[in-house]
């Protein structure tokens, strides 16, 4: 997303009718276009006083009463915000503002654009502005060139956490500075607040915060009672955290393969590896799809086992008519940065419907207490902190444009892949997937990447080494058991994705992939 920041000259240009007609359509209908054209408008906070300030006298000139001309201006002022978004100017950069620029409101215009993400321009007619080497600046008429030309050789993120962080500016400040004020930072309110979201999105009975994806897997499989010697089935295909909380308890894991078209576990596969000493399956949704569920779970009522659905990549992902995190006895997800739905730092969340299971989470996530300082069960610090649940909530108002932007995003990728002849992993017809990557089968992979990145198109293998053959792990498990898992490990390259992933963005990904192997094929 590009960035315009409207000079207060600018805007009174348009509401005073001080230039031509030609150049008052044009800033209206960069005002009106805003993202749906691919950019953003902003306005300086600082600009606020000073266009009511100058349009209120300019309309007294003009022969209006004060107290409608007052009136008018505030009218101005709230349509202008009603189309704009607004920048905060911080305490901290008010020293330093002077240095700039003499003319304190602009000044403080171009240190709190400066604080945008990605391309921006201040929109100004006075040439005399100093926007610094950060900013570029234009005149109304030249936005529209400025914005077909620039960014199109940029190197794309991977993950495209600044666009949305510039989206949700106003609300996570709002966040942010509620809990400075209030002080409790942790188990403050929006603990509580944010937990409730969760239920209410997953149709889970109960929802625990915790310090991160991995503490929740692990504070789980401790609520769930499940000891050292005692043995839980999972995928070989995932993060180290899936293995290393059941390591680290005592538990074996025991790997069952993958299926080599989606990567999740192959459920037809569980059954065989049942033994007396199974407690539990802990299926990963990886990649952003739930795997086969129903036959995951019906194997375990057989047996009368867990299931920890690791939803720590799916969260917001339907499997048929239910949400992940609700399909199985208990569910993790994480909030990591780079997952659909992310803080700032480290977080994640536990959920379930069986009340004793939640209340045990509960207690294992402040170190076992039931009430202060009674310790009833052995537990963790495991919280996750008021801040981050801050974040979170900030976010949440966009979560569902998102899931869709991502649906949309990856279907796109999955027509463009295919007409490439390129093999993806694919999504099963009952159910959908975030998309937390998008993953593709590729020969070559390194020279790949190389080739790629080169333009500007970055990528990430996950995972290149199944956790069966991980030094820590390789010990647990036959390295030939699993050799789908083995050769997913050696193809497996994911491509950027995210909800604010631009067409052209993708379409330049898919035009880099389409160079390779047309040159490949020479």
């Amino acid at each position: 997303m590009k960035n315009l920041v409207f000079d207060v000259s600018v805007i009174l240009d348009l509401w005073l009718k001080r230039v031509s007609s030609e150049q008052q359509h044009i800033i209206a209908g960069l005002l009106v276009e805003g993202e749906n054209n691919g950019h953003c408008c902003w306005v300086s906070s600082s600009s606020l006083p000073v266009l009511e300030l100058i349009s209120c006298a300019e309309l007294k000139k003009s022969g209006m009463a004060p107290s409608q001309a007052g009136d008018a201006a505030q009218a101005l002022i709230a349509e202008l915000m009603s189309k704009v978004k607004l920048l905060s100017n911080y305490s901290f950069n008010q020293t330093d503002a002077l240095q700039i620029d003499n003319d304190l409101e602009d000044a403080q215009m171009v240190m709190a654009a400066s604080a945008l993400h990605g391309l921006t321009a201040i929109v100004t007619n006075d040439k005399r502005l100093k926007t610094g080497d950060k900013l570029d600046q234009v005149s109304p008429i030249e936005v529209a060139k400025w914005l077909q030309a620039k960014g199109e050789n940029q190197s794309i993120d991977f993950i495209d956490l600044k666009t949305q962080q510039d989206a949700i500016r106003p609300q996570l400040e709002q966040n942010i500075y509620r809990v400075l004020e209030h002080g409790q930072y942790i188990m403050g309110p929006e603990v509580a607040q944010l937990e409730q979201r969760l239920v209410d999105y997953t149709g889970a009975k109960y929802c625990i915060t915790v310090a991160s994806g991995t503490e929740a897997l692990l504070i789980s499989l401790m609520a769930l009672g499940i000891k050292p010697g005692d043995e839980v089935i999972t995928t070989p295909f995932t993060f180290a955290a899936t293995v290393e909380v059941i390591v680290l308890l005592g538990i074996k894991p025991v790997f069952v393969d993958i299926e080599p078209d989606t990567c999740n576990i192959n459920a037809s596969l569980i059954e065989a590896k049942i033994t007396a000493n199974t407690k539990a399956i802990m299926p990963v949704s990886l990649y952003g799809q739930v795997p086969d569920m129903d036959e995951i779970n019906a194997i375990a009522a057989k047996y009368n086992l867990s299931v920890i659905e690791d939803a720590a990549q799916s969260f917001g992902a339907m499997y048929k008519t239910k949400k992940s995190c609700n399909v199985s006895t208990i569910a993790c997800t994480s909030f990591f940065p780079s997952k659909p739905l992310g803080c700032y730092g480290d977080g994640g969340a536990i959920f379930t419907s069986d009340e004793a299971l939640a209340q045990a989470c509960r207690e294992i996530r402040v170190h076992g207490q039931s009430k202060r300082y009674t310790h009833t069960r052995v537990g963790v610090g495991g919280r996750m902190d008021t801040l981050q649940c801050a974040v979170i909530l900030a976010k949440f108002d966009r979560f569902e444009w998102e899931v869709q932007q991502r649906l949309k995003i990856g279907q796109r990728y999955n027509e463009l892949i295919d007409q490439q002849g390129i093999k993806r992993v694919k999504q099963r017809a009952d159910r959908n997937s975030v998309f937390a990557q998008y993953t593709v089968f590729v020969e070559g992979r390194e020279a790949l990447q190389q080739k790629l990145n080169a333009v500007g198109v970055p990528t990430a293998v996950h995972y290149p080494i199944p956790m069966n053959f991980q030094p820590a792990y390789q010990h647990l498990c036959c390295p030939d058991c699993t050799p789908n898992a083995t050769v997913a490990g050696k193809q497996v390259m994911s491509l950027p994705m995210g909800a604010d992933l631009a067409p052209e963005q993708q379409g330049r990904i898919i035009d880099a992939l389409k160079t390779h192997y047309q040159q490949a094929s020479q």
